[in-house]
């Protein structure tokens, strides 16, 4: 059980190879890799806390921090390479390219770094730092580039706004209807992705439904627990 709990944490590790690779395939203007291996953390993601307490990591490697690896690998997948990819992929002005990369890489620092970014009820505290998501959609919608700026820089400031949004995998709350939106919606990701660059506007739309169900439960949940 030992070796398995290693393992566990070599999965989670994986995320950083994920995130080289990602970072590799957006220098090289291959958008469409970059995001599949984003799509493969994620997934990884989702699924290595599972595991983790299914094999009771932490109480059998009880010297090594596995969220503290946890948040590195989601710090360079989450946060550095979509930021890269604004850089590169032309998403905002180029004068603004820098800054507004600037901006998602240090209000996320912060972020990640308080002490309730993940509280004990299973919430995030501020904007989780959904830039890949953020970014995927930005590429498929093709709007733009300072309406792009806008919208991340707006999501910029909700880093550090205190809003509890809803910790999907882990929420005590239609934790089972979530994930199993979730899960379709990934899946929809994935196809997007297949599709790109010739997504079907429908497809596209349809798809928002779930990051909409996912902030006003977010939102409903932060207002009844301040009211």
């Amino acid at each position: 059980m030992l070796l398995a709990a290693w393992l566990v944490h070599v999965y989670t590790a994986s995320g950083i190879v994920l995130a080289f690779l990602a970072a590799r395939a957006v220098i090289d203007f291959d958008y469409r890799s970059a995001f599949f291996w984003l799509w493969i953390q994620v997934f990884v993601d989702a699924t290595d806390g599972l595991l983790a307490r299914r094999l009771q990591v932490r109480e059998r490697i009880p010297w090594f921090d596995g969220a503290k690896l946890d948040d590195i690998t989601d710090y360079l997948t989450y946060v550095f390479v979509p930021a890269l990819f604004v850089w590169r992929g032309a998403l905002v002005p180029g004068v603004a390219a820098i800054p507004v990369a600037a901006a998602m890489l240090l209000t996320s620092a912060y972020g990640f770094n308080r002490t309730d970014a993940k509280t004990s009820d299973h919430f995030f505290t501020g904007f989780p730092s959904y830039w890949n998501v953020v970014t995927f959609y930005l590429l498929i919608a093709g709007w733009p580039s300072q309406v792009n700026a806008a919208i991340l820089v707006v999501l910029a400031v909700l880093v550090l706004v205190p809003i509890r949004y809803v910790y999907p995998t882990r929420t005590p709350v239609w934790q089972g209807v979530t994930n199993v939106a979730g899960a379709v919606w990934a899946g929809s990701l994935l196809l997007m992705l297949w599709q790109y660059p010739a997504v079907p506007r429908p497809l596209f739309w349809a798809s928002l439904a779930y990051p909409a169900y996912y902030l006003m439960l977010s939102f409903g949940l932060h207002v009844r627990r301040i009211s």
